[in-house]
């Protein structure tokens, strides 16, 4: 007899009155008991009249022009972003949000940065809006997200917010509407592609007087955010070092930035 079968941790062979997956994720039962399933199951996350299935981690959403996608974590975040009190909206802002990205991932400046590293970059000012990606790839920790005067979700504020913006994904109307708001501010932080291999290279913008670097493996793989995989989980996000002038590399990811007040 294998020694594992007396362990006493070992579970027994139980019958439970109710064998429906979903139900008992809900209700577990008081009892230990183990389910093993062949095939995964498929959960209904529809929402209104947007009809959706999450399996394995990835949301499939049906829109008028096919199915899409995503992580489906980021799907359960949306369902409750995008809807601005009208499930109706939902569909067609999920179809522009797409025709956008989808844009975004032909264009060889724009960056897709890590998880990571926008967390540091929001500590330093204490940033509660995001700027410059579509909401397939915004992350979920900055308490608004725009594209200059378009509302992704958050609360509108009269006065500009800490922000992080990620430059090469807002349009040249929207970059140009923001300068005023990045003129007469100093608590933002402006993300960029590599300037280049030299010290000749310039910020964007004469407003952002600073420059910083982060080292490593900074952006992600396009389309990421349809697979739900996080190839940079396997990587360092880098060092940034911050507010100095070092000597600018390649593959690096630029970081410009506001005077500050300290």
């Amino acid at each position: 007899m294998p020694h594992a079968a007396r362990d006493p941790q070992i579970l027994k062979d139980r019958n439970l009155e109710n064998e429906d997956i979903f139900e008992l994720i809900k209700n577990p039962p008081e009892i230990g008991a183990v389910r093993i399933f062949e095939q995964p199951e498929l959960w209904d996350t529809s929402i209104g009249p947007i009809q959706a299935i999450t399996t394995q981690g990835i949301a499939t959403v049906y829109l008028p022009s096919g199915p899409l996608s995503m992580d489906g974590a980021q799907w359960h975040l949306l369902k409750h972003t995008l809807t601005n009190d009208d499930l109706n909206s939902l569909g067609f802002s999920l179809q522009n949000e797409l025709t956008r990205q989808l844009r975004l991932d032909t264009d060889k400046q724009h960056r897709s940065f890590s998880w990571k590293l926008l967390r540091t970059l929001k500590s330093v000012f204490h940033a509660t809006q995001y700027q410059g990606d579509t909401a397939l790839t915004t992350p979920p920790f900055f308490q608004n997200a725009r594209r200059e005067a378009e509302r992704i979700w958050g609360e509108e504020t009269a006065s500009p917010q800490p922000m992080v913006i990620n430059w090469p994904g807002l349009t040249d109307m929207e970059k140009t509407e923001l300068t005023h708001t990045l003129s007469t501010t100093d608590n933002w932080i402006l993300l960029t592609h590599p300037l280049g291999a030299k010290n000749k290279s310039q910020p964007p913008l004469k407003e952002s007087p600073r420059i910083a670097r982060a080292e490593g493996k900074c952006s992600r793989h396009k389309g990421w955010w349809r697979e739900g995989k996080d190839e940079l989980v396997t990587h360092s996000s880098g060092s940034l070092d911050q507010y100095k002038r070092p000597n600018l590399r390649s593959h690096s990811h630029s970081l410009t930035g506001s005077p500050g007040r300290g």
